[in-house]
């Protein structure tokens, strides 16, 4: 009896934890110079990205523009004389699923043919555009997982 208590107890935990993966996933920012009114710069393009301008939202929720597990920020700068103030310059802040270019931590920067300089980083923290609650929620469903395991395996 004692065995089946203790299964039912690793079910229900693993099971609770499932229910809640979006509750603690990885919460960025999320904005577009582009959207920003004219004359403001809410997501960072000529000014220090201010944040209380902005709020993370959840990636995996209603709010998220992009679903996804981690965040993206790219800077697109085109070169001096490009337009009549020397400089055009815009910033994206979002939630990303996959990388087009591979990269899923750190950034990766390029020109493209007609000289405009972009730059694209990729990170999975709360924020970071602390994913401390997912991480450990990996660490608790693995955890899970092995026990059940352990048990079926009549490890104990």
């Amino acid at each position: 009896m004692k065995s089946l208590e203790l299964r039912s107890v690793i079910t229900r935990t693993c099971v609770f934890l499932a229910c809640f993966y979006q509750v603690l996933a990885i919460k960025c920012y999320q904005c577009s110079s582009s959207e920003d009114p004219k004359g403001e710069d809410h997501c960072g393009a000529y000014d220090h990205y201010d944040k209380t301008k902005n709020t993370a939202v959840e990636c995996l929720g209603e709010e998220a523009k992009a679903l996804g597990t981690f965040c993206y920020k790219r800077i697109m700068q085109g070169p001096r004389g490009f337009i009549w103030d020397g400089r055009w310059r815009s910033v994206e802040r979002r939630c990303a699923q996959i990388s087009e270019r591979g990269v899923n931590w750190g950034c990766d920067w390029g020109y493209h043919k007609n000289g405009v300089y972009w730059e694209e980083c990729y990170c999975a923290e709360d924020s970071c555009n602390g994913a401390d609650q997912l991480r450990v929620l990996h660490a608790l469903l693995v955890l899970c997982g092995s026990l059940t395991l352990l048990r079926h395996l009549d490890f104990f």
